[in-house]
């Protein structure tokens, strides 16, 4: 008869190796035992909500068509037929505030829990991300400085040109004072689509 670890046994966590994977550990009569474990389920998503998932991952023939943030959460989420609650305990928020996340919206996504989201969702950060929270994330100084530049400006002119405070202008460029998302798509949106198109 083969030898069988007995029943008994007692695994240990060893160490996290990535999203829902981990190294167990066992002692059993001084044989010291190693064994991978990965964690494939999630809470069953109920009937009703199966067929909300579909009907919104129908509007969008691919990932890479959604432009809003709060939009990519769920089609994502739905994708791994999770429910709101498993992505704020996985994040370390509160759940409602995850719901507001995904379903109203919001202007700026704090990085710490977008950076926890995409490892649970399993994709570059970067790829949650709408336009303006790109342009913080990838450094909004070196951005607005990059457009002046390529204008041949100085800051008061360009300060000038867009109608704001030179104080204004050289606090979004030393990155003292976050832009917010309407200044960002009154001033800079467009500047920035017209850099990408050209290179």
């Amino acid at each position: 008869m083969a030898e069988r670890t007995p029943f008994e046994a007692k695994w240990h966590l060893l160490a996290s190796v990535g999203v829902r994977c981990y190294i167990l550990i066992s002692n059993v009569s001084g044989a010291v035992k190693v064994a991978p474990l990965q964690i494939l389920q999630f809470p069953v998503v109920l009937p009703h909500k199966f067929q909300d998932a579909e009907k919104f991952n129908l509007q969008f023939s691919d990932f890479s068509e959604i432009a809003e943030t709060a939009d990519k959460l769920r089609w994502l989420r739905y994708q791994k037929g999770l429910r709101q609650r498993d992505v704020a305990d996985y994040a370390g928020i509160d759940r409602s505030t995850y719901v507001h996340y995904e379903e109203y919206g919001k202007d700026l996504y704090p990085p710490e829990h977008m950076e926890k989201i995409a490892q649970l969702f399993e994709v570059p950060v970067d790829m949650l991300l709408d336009d303006y929270n790109l342009f913080l994330r990838n450094g909004q100084g070196n951005q607005i400085k990059a457009i002046r530049t390529k204008l041949g400006l100085t800051q008061r002119q360009y300060a000038d040109k867009l109608g704001v405070s030179l104080g204004n202008l050289k606090h979004w460029e030393q990155n003292r004072k976050q832009i917010f998302k309407s200044t960002w798509e009154k001033y800079f949106k467009q500047s920035l689509e017209s850099c990408k198109k050209v290179r």
